[in-house]
This record gives C-alpha cells, structure tokens and sequence, in this order.
C-alpha cells in the first residue's frame, strides 16, 4: 500500500472537497430495470448507456460533484463522443468510482438478516478495475431493524466484511467507500435507528482497526438517523440532524477524511433539507458531512428525460438543480425556496 499512500490520500480529500459530493450512478441490472420501468423504456444496454451518459456528461457537474460511483457495465463503456467514462469523469475533475460487492445475500441461521458478499476473486478484480480508471470503490452492507434483529451476528459478519474489502482497496491504490446501511423500511422509532446505528459503526470501525485499514485513506457512507418508514410518528427536520449528528461524534473517528449520506428512500427535497440542517447547525465538526445520493439526485432527471434524446438538455438540467442544492446544503446554506424557483 506504501506505493499508493500519495495517491490515496489526494483522492480521499478530492471525495470530500468543499461543497462537492458523490452522484451514486452504480445501480445493478434489476434495479436499473425497475427505474426504466417508471418512465416505460427497456433496460437494454444501450439505453443504460446513454442515460449514463447524460449524467456523466453534464456540464458544470464538477462544480458540485466530486465522484460517480460506478456499476461494472458502465465503467466499461463510453461516452457518445467515444471517450470510456472513467476518461470522460477524470477529464472534469472527477473521480470514478466502481461498486464492487456482489450484493446482500441470506444470513445463514439468521432469518430475516443479510451479509454481503463478493469478497472471492476481489484482489484480481480491483487490479482490472484501477486499471481501467477507478480510483474509489464502494461496498454496501444492509442492517435490518426488526422484531429481535439485527443479531450480533449480522453486524458482526457484515462488518467483517466490510473491513476486507477496505483492506484489499487500500492494497490496490483505490479509497475504500464502506457503506454499512440501517434500512428505513420498518415501523421503527427514531430512537431504535440511533441505537441499531450506533452499534453498527462501532463495530464497523472495531472492524476497521483489527484489519489495520487506514483510516485517512476511507471514506465512510451511511444513513442517516431517522424514524422507520412506517412509523406512524415521522421525526422533524431538525431531530433528525441532531441525531445523527450525535450517532456520529459518539462513533467516527476524527481520523476520516469526510462522511457522504445515502438518501435511502427519502424523497430528494428531504434528503437535502436534511443535509442543511446538520451543516446549518454544526460548523466545527471533525469531518465533512456531504452527499452520496442515488435516486434522491436522479429522479427528477429521470422522469425529465424518459428515455427520449430530445429531453437530455432538460434531464441535464434538472440533475444540475438538485446537485446544486446538495452542494448548498454541505454549507448550511439551502433553502426550500430554491425549489420554487425550478
């Protein structure tokens, strides 16, 4: 890892740079499909093509994104104008990231849980991946929040997991992005998805350490903490920020160069006004707190475009509106009524 501790330190403070986040484009075949089915075109590679294409593409991306997070498909192909992607990423100042686990699969002897998986043959396949231009990975481990669980054992193998495949990045001159995810899908309160978080990033980072992962090299994405879908009592705002905030100073190390939070569900404007709060009301934490979103940047793109060349201007503009109030939101400084003005 000596060969790359340069490299992998520039890369993590590029990840997390002022007012710059990471636009999530890694969803697999079957969740790509079932994007496509919204806007009813068929998920043929070609289409999934030129949709990346228009949000790699889009100019005045870099001004808010630091990183796209890539699937295995698309870091293989190219822009319209024939350039690979990662190429076209780099040539803006961006960094091109690829997912590399294989998805959650049954936790043997624990129904209901999950463990990620896909850590067989991942050495050979980060080596092929930095070759073709990826300079960060992501792994993303899914906690569930249910009647008895998560089990010990569920944080434990996940965790586990998680600290190997950062070992193995770090190995191969790529920055590990560990995503351990407490689910938002249950009926649980606020207060059970702070505790079922806090316990996860404590042994998350207990993990971290007995790997000897270095942490200066990492970049951690989570949840934030928030009541279950369900829950026929929906937290504020503001509870929300202050939480989370709490989860994390009482278990992130000082040491990380940044934390970027997955949207899990929520819709984009409450994703953002989120983010603002937090940043709004702390202006001395240890680290960054910025954005990794998917569908909380992509929906509204999505729809614009519905799979038509003639909407790209349009898709492009309203990514570039949501990648905007994010990048504000990082400093505290969106507001709600950025969203009348669309």
């Amino acid at each position: 890892m000596s060969n790359f501790v340069n490299e992998l330190e520039q890369t993590a403070r590029t990840m997390v740079g002022a007012g710059k986040g990471i636009l999530a484009i890694d969803e697999s075949s079957p969740t790509i499909k079932k994007r496509f089915d919204t806007i009813n075109i068929e998920s043929t590679e070609e289409n999934r093509r030129a949709y990346r294409d228009l949000l790699i593409t889009a100019a005045g991306s870099n001004a808010f994104i630091s990183g796209m997070i890539l699937y295995d498909e698309t870091l293989r192909q190219s822009s319209s104008d024939g350039r690979p992607f990662p190429k076209a990423l780099l040539d803006e100042g961006i960094m091109p990231g690829i997912k590399v686990d294989m998805g959650a699969k049954e936790l043997a002897g624990h129904p209901g849980e999950k463990v990620t998986e896909g850590l067989d043959g991942l050495r050979e396949r980060l080596a092929e991946y930095r070759e073709l231009g990826a300079r960060f990975a992501k792994w993303r481990a899914v906690i569930t929040i249910g009647e008895k669980i998560p089990s010990t054992a569920c944080i434990d193998a996940n965790a586990h997991a998680l600290a190997r495949y950062a070992g193995l990045c770090q190995e191969a001159g790529i920055v590990p992005m560990i995503e351990p995810e407490v689910l938002m899908d249950a009926d649980n309160t606020i207060e059970q998805c702070y505790a079922v978080t806090e316990a996860t990033l404590k042994t998350v980072f207990n993990a971290l350490y007995s790997q000897d992962v270095a942490l200066e090299h990492t970049i951690l994405k989570v949840n934030m903490v928030i009541s279950g879908k369900q829950c026929p009592s929906q937290a504020s705002v503001q509870e929300v920020a202050d939480m989370t905030v709490r989860c994390l100073l009482h278990t992130v190390p000082a040491a990380l160069p940044g934390i970027v939070f997955l949207s899990g569900g929520q819709s984009p404007e409450r994703a953002t006004a989120h983010l603002n709060a937090m940043n709004a009301s702390n202006s001395h934490l240890p680290w960054p707190l910025s954005f990794s979103y998917g569908r909380a940047l992509q929906e509204p793109c999505l729809q614009a475009w519905a799979g038509q060349q003639a909407n790209v201007a349009a898709a492009q503009k309203a990514l570039l509106h949501r990648e905007k109030c994010n990048s504000l939101a990082c400093s505290g400084q969106y507001s709600e009524d950025m969203e009348k003005a669309v």
